[in-house]
């Protein structure tokens, strides 16, 4: 299956350097991509407001269910390095119930973006049919 992943700041290019190698994504809600991504799918990177500037393939996932700040915390403490986010990320997380853990394996950065995709929501994960 084929996914969207919309980055805000510098998450985008942050895979693509291998510096981020894993990709996390908390909810309150289940919403994408929580039991909709496997291993072997490919996901589109695109930073918010660009073009789509590469992709990764997925090379394992975790997801979490019934999510508390205990959990959050531990997930932090294990994945915290390799997720690389800013402090202030995790300070929103804490009423998340739902999470979702991306290990990223080959990535590749795009000359040109080889798709067009026209994107006027606030979504974060778009899973592409």
């Amino acid at each position: 299956m084929k996914h969207l992943a919309i980055f805000k700041e510098d998450g985008a290019d942050k895979i693509l350097s291998g510096e981020k190698t894993i990709e996390s994504r908390f909810s309150r809600r289940r919403i994408a991509p929580f039991g909709q991504v496997s291993s072997g799918d490919l996901v589109y990177i695109k930073p918010a407001g660009k073009e789509v500037i590469g992709q990764f393939r997925v090379q394992k996932v975790i997801f979490y269910d019934g999510l508390g700040i205990e959990e959050i915390r531990e997930i932090r403490e294990e994945y915290g390095k390799k997720i690389a986010v800013e402090e202030s990320y995790w300070k929103g997380k804490g009423d998340c119930r739902y999470g979702t853990l991306i290990f990223i394996g080959e990535s590749v950065r795009f000359i040109t973006s080889p798709i067009r995709l026209k994107k006027k929501d606030q979504r974060g994960w778009v899973v592409l049919r």
